[in-house]
C-alpha cells in the first residue's frame, strides 16, 4: 500500500496580524444580505446532500446559523456539528460528538458527506477526512491554519488557557501533550498526513486575516486555494465565500465524490473508490489511504501545528 505524504509539525509562533480589522466583520453580513447569492441567484443549487458545518475556536454552532440556513435554501441538507462550544480536545470532540453527526448524516442521506469548517473547525475537518475517507466527499476550510498555528498572540494565550482547562477537566482521558503539536492522538496523527485524494479539498483564505497568518491557511495548490477579501471571522458571512462554496459543492457532485457510498467500514477507501478518483484526478494522484509515517524530506511550506505547546 502506498503511503500518504506526511506533513512536518512545527512549534507555535505569534504574528502581528491586523486583529483590529476583525471588528469589520459585521459589514460582511450586511453585504451578504444585499447580494443575490444570499437568495440563491446565480449559483448552482444542491441535490439534498449532507453538509456538516463545524465552528471555530471558542465558537459554537450558533454563529454558523446564517451559513446553515443558506445551505438549506440552495438545496443541501445541512447538519450542525453537535460539538457544542469548541473549547475541548479535538480528538474527543471527533470521537464523542462529530462522528455521531456524520453517522446520522450518512444514514439519513445514503451518500458521502461534505464538511465545512471555520478556523479550527476546518483543521478538525481535515483530520476527519483522513480518518473517514470513505465517508467524506469534500471538505471546505475557511481561514483554517492547517499548516501551522502562526497566529496573533492574543489567540495563542487563549489557546494555552484552554489547554490547561482540558488537562484539568479531562485528566487521564487525554494525553499529556493534548492541544499541542506534539500530541500523538488520532486527531493529530491524521492531520499530519495530506488529505486523501478521493476527497475534494477547498481552502478559502483572506490576506486581511486578523487572527491567523493566511500563509498557513493554504495548501499551495492553486486548484485548491481561493482568496477572498474579508476578515477571519467574517468569512462565514462573506458572499464571495458563499459563491465558492456553492461551486465547489457542485463540483464534488459532478466528480461523483458522493454519488453513492462505497462498501467498507468508513475508515479507509475502498478500491472502487480509488478507481473512481483515478478517472477524475489521474492515476498518478491516487495514493493508498494508510497514514503510515512516511520518511519524507521536510518542506518549508509544509508545516503544521494545531495549537500552542505549553511551557517550553
Amino acid at each position: 500500500m502506498a503511503l500518504r505524504k506526511k506533513i512536518v509539525l512545527r512549534n507555535r509562533a505569534a504574528v502581528e496580524t491586523p486583529i483590529w480589522q476583525e471588528a469589520l466583520c459585521g459589514m460582511e453580513l450586511l453585504l451578504l444580505h444585499a447580494s443575490p447569492v444570499c437568495y440563491g441567484f446565480g449559483i448552482p443549487h444542491g441535490d439534498n446532500s449532507a453538509v456538516i458545518v463545524i465552528p471555530g475556536f471558542l465558537g459554537s454552532d450558533r454563529y454558523l446559523i446564517q451559513l446553515y440556513s443558506w445551505l438549506k435554501r440552495i438545496g443541501y441538507r445541512p447538519y450542525r456539528s453537535g460539538i457544542g462550544l469548541n473549547i475541548q480536545c479535538p480528538n474527543l470532540l471527533i470521537k464523542n460528538q462529530l462522528n455521531i453527526t456524520i453517522d446520522r448524516a450518512l444514514n439519513e442521506t445514503g451518500r458521502k458527506v461534505n464538511i465545512i469548517g471555520h478556523s479550527l473547525g476546518g483543521v478538525i475537518a481535515r483530520s476527519v477526512a483522513g480518518q473517514r475517507p470513505n465517508d467524506v466527499a469534500s471538505i471546505i476550510t475557511l481561514a483554517s491554519p492547517f499548516r501551522g498555528t502562526i497566529m496573533h498572540g492574543t489567540v495563542l494565550r487563549a489557546a494555552e488557557a484552554v489547554r490547561k482547562y482540558i488537562l484539568k477537566e479531562q485528566g487521564d482521558k487525554v494525553l499529556p501533550d493534548c492541544y499541542t503539536s506534539h500530541c500523538t492522538c488520532d486527531f493529530l496523527n491524521h492531520l499530519r498526513c495530506e488529505v486523501p485524494p478521493s476527497v475534494l479539498r477547498t481552502a478559502i483564505y483572506t490576506r486581511d486575516d486578523g487572527v491567523a497568518d493566511w500563509r498557513y491557511c493554504i495548501s499551495g495548490d492553486p486548484g485548491v486555494d481561493f482568496e477572498v477579501p474579508g476578515t477571519h471571522i467574517g468569512l462565514v458571512f462573506n458572499s464571495s465565500v458563499y459563491t465558492i462554496i456553492a461551486n465547489r459543492l457542485a463540483e464534488a457532485y459532478s466528480h461523483r465524490h458522493y454519488r453513492r457510498l462505497e462498501p467498507g467500514n468508513g475508515k479507509g477507501a475502498h478500491p472502487t473508490g480509488l478507481r473512481e478518483a483515478a478517472r477524475h484526478r489521474g492515476p498518478q494522484q491516487v495514493l493508498g489511504m494508510g497514514c503510515e509515517m512516511a520518511a519524507v524530506q521536510p518542506r518549508p511550506d509544509a508545516l503544521v501545528q494545531l495549537c500552542p505547546r505549553g511551557t517550553r
